[in-house]
C-alpha cells in the first residue's frame, strides 16, 4: 500500500478476543483486527492503534502503555484475562458452592497486579445455605475485601442498588466459577448483553463456542465491564517468591520480622508469618495456598 493509500492511524479499544482474532471498537466503529506476524500478546480492555485494511478489518499496529494487566499461567503458557482494569469482581454464591483454592487465587492475581478486589455474594434468596456461605465469603472480608451481597434472579432490583455505583468510573472485570450467577448480573447490568454476545460471536466467526471468549461491554456513563468465560483453575506461575508474599495481604504486617532475610515462610526458625499463623492470626488455608504457589513458581521448564 502506497503512502498516498494508507489509512490514518486510528486508535481503538480491544472489546472481544477468542484465540488470535480479536474485536476493536474504534469510535463506535466494530473491527475485526488482526496482529501482525504471530503475536498473541493482546488482551481485551487494551487500548490499540490500528491500521484499516478494508471497511471492516484492521491490523494491531501499537498496543498503548497498559495502566494494569491481569493474567493467569501455568507452566506452558500465560493466558491474558484483562488490561486497564481498575476492579476486579469474584462472584460467588450460596449454591453451588465455591472454592476458596479459586477465590484466593484470583486475589492473589489482583493484589499482585495492582487492582482492587471485591467479592460478590450471589443468590442470597437460598436463605438455608446463606450463613455458611456469608461465613465463608466473611473470611475475606476480615482481610479487607468488601462482600456485597446480592441476588440477581429474586431482587434484581436491589443488585442493581448495590453494584451500579461500584461500577461507576471504573474498568471492572467479573470473574468465578461457572453456575454462580455471572452471567444474569451481566445481564441486569448490561441489558443487550445477549445481543451483543451475539454479534460479536458472528464477528469473530466463533460459532457455537460463544461463551469461550472474553468480551467488554460500555455502560452508558462510559464505565465498562469485561466479562471472562467462568473457569475452574487460576495458575500464578508467572509470580515470583517475592510477589507471592506480598500478594497475601494478612502476611504484610510480618513481612521483615523473620529472623532470616530470606525467610520463605514454610518452615524457617523465628518466622514471623508461622507465628501469626499459629496464633491464628492467619488462615490455615490461606497459608497451605501460599506454599502451594510458591511450588507452582519453582516448576520451570527449560
Amino acid at each position: 500500500m502506497s503512502k498516498e493509500t494508507e489509512q490514518p492511524d486510528l486508535s481503538g479499544t480491544i472489546i472481544a478476543a477468542h484465540g488470535r482474532h480479536y474485536l476493536a471498537d474504534a469510535n463506535g466503529e466494530k473491527l475485526q483486527c488482526v496482529t501482525r506476524g504471530k503475536k498473541t500478546n493482546v488482551a481485551v480492555g487494551d487500548v490499540v492503534h490500528l491500521v484499516k485494511t478494508s471497511d471492516n478489518q484492521a491490523v494491531i499496529e501499537k498496543i498503548a502503555e497498559r495502566t494494569t494487566l491481569l493474567y493467569r499461567s501455568d507452566q506452558y503458557k500465560s493466558k491474558l484475562l484483562a488490561a486497564n482494569i481498575s476492579r476486579l469482581f469474584i462472584v460467588v454464591a450460596t449454591e453451588p458452592g465455591f472454592a476458596d483454592d479459586l477465590v484466593s487465587r484470583s486475589l492473589v492475581a489482583a493484589e499482585a497486579a495492582g487492582i482492587e478486589a471485591h467479592l460478590i455474594l450471589n443468590k442470597t434468596d437460598v436463605l438455608e445455605l446463606l450463613p455458611r456461605a456469608r461465613e465463608r465469603a466473611g473470611v475475606y472480608g476480615a482481610l479487607g475485601y468488601p462482600v456485597h451481597e446480592v441476588s440477581a434472579r429474586a431482587d434484581p432490583e436491589h443488585a442493581l442498588e448495590v453494584l451500579r455505583p461500584l461500577l461507576a468510573g471504573q474498568s471492572s472485570i467479573f470473574i468465578g466459577q461457572s453456575g454462580m450467577g455471572k452471567s444474569s448480573l451481566i445481564n441486569l447490568l448490561v441489558p443487550d448483553a445477549d445481543i451483543a454476545v451475539r454479534e460479536i460471536s458472528a464477528a469473530l466467526d466463533t460459532g457455537k463456542h460463544t461463551t469461550t471468549f472474553t468480551r467488554l461491554y460500555w455502560l452508558p456513563d462510559g464505565a465498562a465491564i469485561i466479562d471472562s468465560p467462568g473457569f475452574q483453575e487460576f495458575g500464578l506461575y508467572h509470580l515470583s517468591e517475592g510477589m507471592l508474599e506480598r500478594a497475601f495481604v494478612e502476611f504484610k504486617p510480618y513481612l521483615g520480622g523473620c529472623k532470616y532475610y530470606n525467610c520463605r515462610h514454610l518452615a524457617e526458625p523465628q518466622c514471623a508469618v508461622l507465628t501469626a499463623l499459629a496464633e491464628g492470626k492467619i488462615a490455615r488455608h490461606r497459608h497451605e495456598l501460599y506454599g502451594q504457589l510458591l511450588h507452582e513458581s519453582a516448576q520451570t521448564l527449560y
